[in-house]
């Protein structure tokens, strides 16, 4: 495999996040990783990519917030999404492993994942690296007018 480097992404990584996220089933432009980029910066997220040969191949968001219950912010691994073809290399574990390091950097003690309940294959490999499931998460989408 060519040198795998994980850096931040930038907006002109738009067309192929947009390309890795649509892989995921959502529907995304690259306008609109252009725009959610910049507010994630914004607001003090991370999002990473790793880049294979000159192509990027995966990315990963983060988050860190502060909660009453625990001594210190918790970090968050919200989205995480390697290439189809490019799956099994190992690209995934050393994108976790970045992320976790910049979390722990950030003063964060500790790192949850989330996951969609039908990602089986995601939960194993979160697993394998050491993740445990110990919480559920309810969502709610607010009605659109």
């Amino acid at each position: 495999m060519s040198e795998l480097s994980i850096r931040p992404a930038q907006a002109e990584d738009a067309e192929a996040l947009a390309g890795l996220v649509r892989q995921l089933g959502y529907v995304v432009s690259p306008a609109d990783m252009v725009e959610r980029l910049a507010a994630m910066a914004a607001e003090g997220h991370q999002v990473l990519v790793a880049e294979l040969g000159g192509e990027v191949t995966g990315c990963l968001s983060t988050s860190t917030m502060r909660v009453l219950h625990r001594p210190a912010p918790v970090g968050r691994i919200s989205m995480m999404v390697v290439d189809e073809v490019r799956r099994g290399r190992g690209i995934g574990a050393r994108m976790v492993r970045a992320a976790e390091q910049a979390l722990a950097e950030s003063g964060c003690y500790m790192v949850e994942v989330t996951s969609n309940l039908r990602r089986t294959a995601a939960h194993g490999f979160y697993a394998r690296l050491g993740y445990e499931r110990t919480s559920y998460r309810f969502a709610r989408e607010f009605p659109t007018s």
